[in-house]
């Protein structure tokens, strides 16, 4: 992608913003970002994962964010911080600031009479709130939006478009809601009757607190009874899948195709890597740490990262790997006979 330049900044005020010391000219200007071994004299870029480090030598940004101990064989200025990925991050919102749009309500959108809209609210085309709904100040409802009856929206949320907010949800201030979301939908709840499956009647909400952000096409369903409930800060990813009555505690991040089964709850500061399942009614302590496609299948009471996967091997290894657990049974019992006429002998 051919970046176009941004909002120029020097250096030196780049580093006051983000707390970093400046290793060159504090004068110089950047006005782009890109990864390090494409950037040129007018862009800013970083080094924070050792797998890059090989192309630092040949580096020809205007700049790079660098730890302490990596400046030694930075040929370029840089800015030196602590964490180099958060500062440059920082950096990049600095240097693309979000386009802000016009509030109003485009002609084509519908908004029912009884609904609240607070100052500064921009509702594009073809998006629908319905009746009781209240949208906070300086919201951004996208094309294509749907706003149930009586949903609460807090102050400077931005709705992407062709998300779906269904009946009673609750949604904090300053969240981020991407495109194909869609909140407060029906938990899977069925009873067997002896012949069919019953639906069990979904009567609670959905209560999304503060700072959240939440990845395209993921869903938050509706609780039976009590609401699920998602604290502030939590960041979802895409595609993930949150069943009803799910609780998940302040600033824990879920990676992609993550998918919750329903009554789990997952404690504050807790990180799910991709594709990480969790059976229901089971609890994960604060600052529980799950890796890659984990299928966690009981509750996790002490905080710590908790793995569950088998890496990917050679095939003929693999094959032979899943002869030998198939083995395992057999082999437990000849040792427990051995072990058993071992202490007859003794």
């Amino acid at each position: 992608m051919n970046r176009p330049p941004g909002t120029p900044h020097t250096l030196g005020a780049l580093a006051e913003v983000v707390g970093a010391r400046v290793h060159g000219d504090a004068s110089r200007m950047v006005s782009k970002v890109d990864v390090l071994d494409a950037a040129d004299a007018e862009t800013i870029t970083f080094l924070s994962n050792a797998r890059y480090r090989k192309y630092l030598k040949d580096c020809r940004a205007g700049a790079v964010v660098i730890a302490e101990k990596d400046l030694p064989d930075c040929p370029v200025a840089a800015l030196v911080c602590d964490d180099p990925y958060l500062s440059f991050s920082r950096i990049a919102g600095l240097l693309y600031p979000e386009k802000g749009v016009p509030p109003g309500i485009h002609p084509r959108a519908t908004v029912d009479s009884s609904a609240r809209i607070g100052e500064g609210v921009t509702i594009e085309a073809c998006a629908v709130i319905e009746a009781g709904s209240v949208i906070g100040e300086g919201c951004r409802i996208g094309a294509g939006c749907y706003i149930g009856r009586e949903v609460s929206i807090g102050a400077a949320t931005r709705l992407y478009p062709n998300v779906t907010v269904c009946e009673g949800v609750e949604i904090g201030a300053r969240c981020r809601i991407h495109p194909g979301v869609v909140l407060g939908g029906d938990g899977f709840g069925l009873a067997w009757d002896g012949e069919d499956w019953a639906r069990v009647p979904q009567l609670g909400g959905v209560r999304i607190g503060n700072d959240v952000d939440i990845g395209a096409n993921t869903t938050v369903d509706r609780g039976a009874l009590r609401d699920t409930v998602i604290e502030d800060g939590v960041k979802l990813d895409n595609l993930i899948q949150v069943a009803h009555n799910v609780e998940i505690g302040k600033h824990s991040a879920l990676a992609g195709c993550t998918g919750i089964a329903g009554s789990a709850r997952i404690g504050a500061y807790c990180t799910l890597a991709g594709g990480v399942g969790l059976v229901g009614h089971i609890e994960l302590a604060d600052h529980v740490h799950v890796t890659g496609m984990t299928m966690v299948t009981r509750s996790l009471k002490q905080p710590g990262v908790y793995s569950g996967n088998i890496p990917a091997m050679d095939a003929r290894d693999w094959k032979k790997s899943v002869v030998r657990f198939r083995q395992l049974e057999g082999l437990v019992s000849r040792v427990r006979g051995l072990e058993k006429r071992r202490k007859q002998s003794e």
